[in-house]
């Protein structure tokens, strides 16, 4: 079963505790000053620090103050500086890390901002709102939303008269024509697709596969699902593709699959905006497209990243920080966001349209109806993910999908037991 964050009042209040409790004061000038954590540290931050000065700038009775760090030094240190009292109010994270730090008490419940009719919570798009959801309770606000999205080679594909696909078949079928084996060898020297099957956690590749095919991998309630009929046919599926018509190589990570694209050696691959800049830099000529509809339609697992409250903040710097989320989804911050960070708007009143000066971010915005979260609410998501990989990853270079499946349903179960 998922992990419950029972007990989760009783934490807050041991930590609150800890922290010395923070009073909510204003500061002598009656501002409400709030420090926010954040690991954005390319153009991204420079675009969400330049909002927040913009924030600052439009009213006078809240202040906040950016804190860049990179990731992996910010979920390290963030729970013991909330201990400790010298913790953000607010903060940014990957979603997996929300029933973490929901479970500890780490953060505060924000239900009633996004019930007040007011905030605009009601123009977010509802997956990316999923992704800070815990047992039905919202922890956190989407910051960002991307839907894993295919990037093919357009030279390639005019050289071979071959269209974009939209479904599995046609996917593959493409991708045995783009499938070039000049000398008959067996090892092809232009792939049709690269399709990533190692250390793929976090990408969303396989548990796109799995929900297009109509499976999934742990349900809403915190089951185990990942050994389904739906899912052993999608994993034969695919590994009959790869071993019979060689159309990816296997032990593919997703660099190894970026790597493939940019040098022209893969007419598809699987990734976010980022391969757009990569792909330019290295000279190829790329198309962005929808993933390709499997028997359940189009399912595209998105990397995210969520904004939440922490248990340092009192009821003043609860009310800011849901001031500044309701300015933030304005529609022309949307845009603003947008097209500085490279990512997709998160709410649904902006349009391709608004956003057309980047068109990435623009087809990004009409796929961004595909896109769903990544097992959400689950604690030990990454574990999940790691078994999803084994399994994967033997599949496709010659087991038994039902069992190796099989197994991962076991570990899974009793990762979740845990």
């Amino acid at each position: 079963m998922k992990k419950s964050i029972a007990g989760a009042a009783l934490a807050s209040a041991m930590l609150l505790a800890l922290t010395g409790c923070s009073t909510g004061t204003p500061e002598s000038d009656g501002t409400v000053e709030l420090t926010f954590w954040h690991g954005y540290t390319e153009a991204d931050g420079d675009v969400l620090n330049a909002l927040v000065d913009e924030f600052n700038e439009s009213q006078d009775e809240i202040e906040i103050t950016p804190v860049v760090k990179p990731w992996a030094t910010l979920i390290d240190t963030v729970l013991p500086a909330l201990t400790s009292g010298t913790g953000p109010q607010l903060l940014a994270m990957p979603p997996e890390q929300i029933p973490v730090y929901a479970s500890k008490g780490a953060l505060l419940p924000l239900d009633d901002w996004y019930a007040e009719p007011e905030s605009g919570s009601d123009t977010l798009n509802a997956e990316a709102v999923a992704t800070g959801t815990v047992s039905g309770e919202k922890f956190g606000v989407p910051l960002s939303f991307t839907p894993l999205t295919m990037f093919y080679n357009t030279a390639l594909f005019d050289a071979a008269g071959a269209t974009v696909p939209t479904t599995w078949d046609e996917w593959v079928a493409t991708a045995k024509t783009l499938t070039v084996d000049s000398n008959g060898d067996g090892t092809p020297e232009q792939y049709g697709l690269a399709l990533q099957d190692n250390a793929t956690v976090g990408n969303g590749v396989w548990p796109s596969l799995l929900k297009s095919g109509g499976g999934d991998v742990v349900t809403a309630d915190g089951e185990v699902v990942v050994d389904s009929p739906e899912n052993i046919a999608t994993l034969q599926y695919w590994a009959d593709a790869v071993q019979n018509d060689k159309i990816s190589p296997t032990g593919l990570t997703g660099a190894d699959a970026d790597g493939l694209f940019n040098s022209g050696k893969a007419a598809m691959t699987l990734g976010g905006p980022w391969l757009a800049t990569a792909s330019e830099a290295a000279g190829i000529d790329w198309g962005i497209a929808t993933i390709p509809a499997g028997p359940d339609g189009v399912k595209a697992s998105a990397l995210a990243v969520d904004m939440s409250v922490t248990s340092q903040a009192s009821d003043e710097e609860l009310a800011a920080a849901e001031t500044f989320f309701t300015w933030f989804y304005q529609p022309e911050n949307m845009v603003t966001w947008s097209l500085g960070s490279g990512w997709p708007p998160l709410t649904t009143d902006v349009t391709p349209d608004q956003v057309a000066e980047n068109p990435v971010v623009a087809a990004l915005t009409e796929q961004s109806q595909y896109g769903v979260a990544l097992l959400p609410g689950v604690i030990p998501s990454t574990d999940i993910l790691t078994e999803l990989d084994t399994a994967v990853q033997k599949s496709l270079a010659g087991g038994d999908p039902a069992e190796l499946l099989g197994t991962a349903q076991e570990e899974m179960t009793a990762t979740l037991a845990d």
